[in-house]
């Protein structure tokens, strides 16, 4: 083996899927690239890691809600292009063709395109180190949808794209839905 920079040792720990997060301020719409995120309870609770320097924070803080979208592969190049810009100064949703679904429960819009959709309400904000936990409310998927290879970004600008699955669940003792 050879010794990585440690700057470098979170591209070895790939997280889970690139996701797109919407919010809503109270007059617009607006909507990330957050590729930092975690699971943290099966109730379910999520946490993603954003700050002051995103401009949809603000949304989030203010508004205590968003929803996560899963994108696949074919968006890709959007995903990238929300992640390279900002909301300050672009409709990211009209710039990249998103249609915007309005949710149940929150106010943040659902994305059409994306695979799934989870609508989410903030339930803490860990300051020290920029994390939003996220409790969902209500989760929505597309199962008809025939791309479902989710993207996972290494952290140098290059990606992952999920391959085959390997079932074990019966191996587990899990009852997991079929289709995703």
């Amino acid at each position: 083996m050879r010794q990585l920079k440690l700057s470098r040792a979170f591209t070895l720990m790939e997280p889970g899927p690139v996701v797109l997060v919407t919010t809503h301020d109270g007059s617009k719409n607006n909507v990330m690239t957050i590729s930092w995120t975690m699971v943290l309870d099966f109730t379910p609770v999520f946490a993603i890691t954003t700050g002051e320097w995103n401009y949809s924070f603000a949304a989030l803080r203010k508004s205590k809600e968003c929803v996560i979208a899963i994108p696949t592969v074919d968006l890709l190049d959007q995903v990238v292009g929300i992640g390279t810009c900002s909301g300050a100064d672009t409709d990211k949703f009209d710039k990249f063709r998103l249609t915007a679904v309005p949710g149940k429960f929150v106010k943040a819009p659902l994305i059409d395109q994306c695979l799934a959709n989870i609508e989410c309400k903030v339930v803490d904000i860990v300051r020290k180190h920029n994390i939003v936990v996220l409790e969902a409310v209500a989760a929505h998927v597309d199962f008809a949808r025939k791309e479902k290879r989710m993207i996972h970004a290494v952290g140098d600008g290059t990606f992952i794209i999920d391959g085959r699955r390997l079932d074990r669940r019966k191996m587990m003792a899990a009852k997991l839905p079929e289709g995703i």
